[in-house]
């Protein structure tokens, strides 16, 4: 298998039954849990409904997806050894690795929190971070602020 996954290689998802969205699709497939597809179906409905009433939108789906586009980064750190010494490069990140990043820091923020059901504290998550606030929009932020603070060893970067 080739070390980096090719187009060939991505699974085409179906969208979800209510929005018609792969977005939608891949968040309940990231919060689903022990195989349970239709508990975490109800819960991501649950929460997008609860986020756009929160936010007096019309259209859960535009929440969603502003919230998607704050929470994904743009660059990310990796260590590569040179000379001896292990440095922390920058790199831009590809599309399906940015919502990849932007899903998991989500649930893991929603499920982090405490004292509520899920879907409640999703909603909150998704909330926070289309005003971008919350554990996931800081997860982005510190990511950016290492990227920027290790810039100076772009340069090693392999193309």
């Amino acid at each position: 298998m080739p070390r980096k996954v090719t187009v060939s290689l991505q699974r085409r998802l179906n969208p979800d039954r209510k929005y018609q969205s792969v977005l939608v699709q891949r968040l309940i497939n990231k919060s689903m849990l022990d195989g349970k597809k239709h508990v975490a179906e109800k819960a991501v409905y649950d929460a997008l409904e609860a986020a756009a009433k929160k936010l007096n939108s019309e259209n859960p789906l535009e929440v969603f997806e502003k919230a998607l586009r704050n929470v994904s980064p743009n660059f990310e750190v990796k260590s590569r050894r040179v000379g001896g010494a292990n440095y922390q490069i920058p790199f831009p990140v590809a599309g399906h690795r940015q919502q990849h990043y932007a899903f998991t820091w989500l649930v893991q923020a929603a499920r982090a929190r405490s004292g509520m059901p899920y879907s409640q504290r999703l909603a909150l998550e998704i909330v926070d971070a289309y005003n971008e606030a919350g554990a996931a929009f800081k997860k982005k932020e510190d990511t950016h602020r290492m990227a920027e603070a290790n810039r100076a060893f772009a340069h090693f970067a392999r193309g």
